[in-house]
Formats: C-alpha cells, structure tokens, sequence
C-alpha cells in the first residue's frame, strides 16, 4: 500500500506535467471509445431500417443491366402480370406474401398544399411485406382491389403536410386530378437515402394502372418475395430465378433482364463493411495509445534523471532494486490507468454527442472499452518497465554525488 501512496504523491507533484503525460493515453482511449460506438450504432440503425421494410424478403426488379454488372432503376418493365401469377402459384407453402409495385412521382394536392410524392401501386400483401402497417386506419383490402376505389394509405409527412391542423384518415387528396380518400397512415419512419417512407402514397396495383400508370402497359416495376423461412431465402432465390429465366427464355445470365436481390446478402453485406470499417477507425485511433505510451515513457525517463539523487538515498536506507523498479512500474501503470478511465468517460461523452448530432444512438461495446483499458494498461506496464529498471539500475554512490 505504501508504494502506491509514494507513486500517487510523485504524480500529484507535478500535476501539469502528469496531466500531459496521461493526454496520448486519454485520445487514444477515446477515440476507440467513440469510433466504435458510433460505428456500432450506424450499422445497427442502418440494419433497423432494412429490417423494418420487410424481412426474409427477396426483390425481384425489372430491366437488370447484367452485361455491367449493375443494377439500374427500371427504364423499362418487363416483369408481367403473367411473371406475377406464377411466381404467386409457385410454391405456396415456401412463400408467405408476394407484393407487385409500380411506381411513378407525382405532386399530392389539397386545398393549396402540395407535396411531392412517390406513388406505389401494390396488391394488400405490401403491408406484411414491407412491413408497412399504418399507425392509423387501415391497409386497402382486396375488395378496393378488385373494385379499383381511389384509396391511398399514405407516408407521415404527406398527412402533415396535406392534412395540417385535422385528422387525415378519411380525408380526400388529389393526384393527378384524380380523387383519393386516406385509409390509412404510415408511422414516421425518417428519411431512407434520396427517398422517403414518408412521402409514400400506397394505392391498389389496379387503381394505379388506371390512373396513374397506364403507360406502364400492365408491367411491373418490382416483385416482393417474402418467404416463410430465412433458411429458405437462398434456395428460393436460385429456384425463382430459374422460374423467370425460363419464362423469359433466357440462355445466358449475361440477357438476363431481370435481378433477384436477397434481403441477407444486402444485410450481411453491409455488417461486413461497416464492421471492417470501425475496425480500421478503431486501428487508427489505437496507434494514439502508442503515442500515449512513449509519451509516458519519455516522461518516466525524464523523472528518473530528476531523482536520481532520491534513488541514491533510498537506496542507502536500504530498498531493493526490485523496490525501486516497482515503485516506477506503479506510477507508469497508474498514469496510464488514470487516462485510460478519463478516456473511457470522454469517449462515450463524445459518442453520444455526435449520435445525438446525426440523429444515431451509438452502441458502446463492452468489449472495445474493456479492450481499450486493457491496452492502455498494457502500454503503462510495457513502456514504463524500460525506465523503471533503469532507477533500479543507479549506482546508489553514484547517485548520491548526482547534482
């Protein structure tokens, strides 16, 4: 106990320089701290989003430019309803929903107010699907379907926007200069890329190709699968695709004029990156802690050459080499463990202030912090051991003659 009282009185004596000493740590602690709780939190908040349009879903999109290997928004549909019916009777007890879109934008207007919206035109198995249940009313049913009533359920900031200061279920809107009642209202679910969820107006497939979309000839813009397993996506995906191929009579993938995305490659995917990438931010930030730690021993070295003549005299009285080695060890160990508490503090101080910025809750890892404090320990006890088996090393003479 008493070598760490002497230790905390050494580093209080000087506590500018002790503070400047522990600052590498500090950063560098922080830093890891920060980088990868914000790291955690994008691609957790980024997952959410994924997940909350659907899961075990797979997107089959028209007009796939297979020959570049990119995936271009449709210029034209060739997904038919045909495509549509087969992949419906395809294998029932596998898939859970199926959902048709086409698509067109358009301006939303009442009474003055205008906004600009993404128009879908789906089949009621969009709401399971795209997991798009609306927070207030109800999704169109098969008989508005069928019967092409002009209903829409429509995104959160179309209804604040159109319906301002009342209620929006039940009321009208116009889309090109067609009228449309609200049935239902979408919950906010923020803004996704160039598109918003919230500036979505959802109709009946049917009602869309009469009134919005009849230059689309019946074609579809996309198919959502959504299947009854997640083990079953992969396998479906191959086995959907060998469908379409062979009603579109398709010899090579390089014609294909369709793409099949699966939700788990996407998600997977993603992890993968954003993963790497806070490993990599987290590497950089660790090479602070090496900073940190030659900035501790620089300093040690500088305390054993200023007390050289205090060695030579607790030598004289007695203590060890190995005394004197720990008693340096401990205060390089304690410096480092100081700044690496402070660094842990601040770090999550900042995490949660720039997730507060972009609107990202982080996700602080035991693991990163507890590895952080390990390694700032570590760097206490590797770069402090070098000057404190020099102190250990003086000449108790020699010392006591040292000006």
């Amino acid at each position: 106990m008493e070598v760490f009282t002497t230790a905390w009185r050494a580093i209080l004596a000087n506590p500018m320089r002790s503070i400047l000493t522990a600052l590498g740590v500090i950063i560098g602690v922080a830093s890891v701290v920060a980088l990868t709780g914000i790291g955690s939190g994008t691609t957790s908040s980024i997952t959410r989003s994924l997940e909350g349009l659907g899961t075990n879903l797979l997107t089959i999109s028209s007009d796939a430019n297979s020959r570049t290997g990119l995936v271009q928004q449709s210029t034209r549909a060739t997904l038919t309803r045909s495509d549509l019916r087969a992949i419906q009777t395809f294998s029932p007890q596998r898939i859970q929903g199926v959902a048709p879109t086409a698509q067109t934008s358009t301006q939303a207007r009442r009474d003055g107010e205008n906004l600009s919206v993404n128009v879908i035109g789906s089949s009621p198995d969009y709401e399971t699907v795209r997991n798009s249940t609306p927070e207030q009313g109800s999704f169109f049913t098969m008989n508005d379907a069928q019967g092409r009533r002009k209903v829409a359920v429509i995104g959160f900031e179309v209804a604040s926007t159109l319906f301002p200061s009342e209620d929006a279920l039940g009321g009208t809107f116009r889309l090109n200069n067609q009228t449309f009642t609200v049935v239902g209202v979408l919950e906010d679910k923020g803004s996704s890329g160039f598109t918003s969820p919230n500036t979505q107006v959802i109709v009946p497939f049917e009602t869309f190709e009469t009134t919005l979309g009849r230059e689309q000839n019946g074609n579809i813009n996309s198919i959502y699968v959504q299947a009854a397993n997640e083990k079953d996506l992969s396998d479906l995906q191959l086995d959907l695709t060998d469908l379409l191929d062979a009603r579109h009579r398709i010899a090579s993938e390089a014609d294909r004029d369709f793409s099949i995305q699966n939700q788990a490659d996407v998600l997977q995917s993603l992890s993968t990156i954003t993963s790497t990438l806070t490993l990599f931010l987290g590497g950089v930030a660790g090479i602070s802690l090496l900073v940190g730690g030659i900035g501790i021993m620089n300093i040690m070295l500088v305390s054993v050459t200023e007390r050289t003549r205090e060695i030579g005299i607790r030598k004289a009285l007695g203590a060890t080499p190995l005394g004197i080695r720990t008693q340096f060890l401990i205060e390089a160990t304690l410096l480092s463990i100081s700044g690496g508490v402070i660094g842990i503090l601040v770090g999550l101080g900042l995490a949660y202030g720039v997730g507060a910025l972009i609107n990202t809750p982080p996700v602080p890892s035991v693991s990163s912090i507890g590895l952080a404090f390990l390694f700032s320990l570590g760097v206490g006890v590797f770069f402090g051991y070098y000057p404190a088996s020099r102190a250990s090393l003086l000449d108790p003479v020699e010392s006591l003659r040292y000006e």
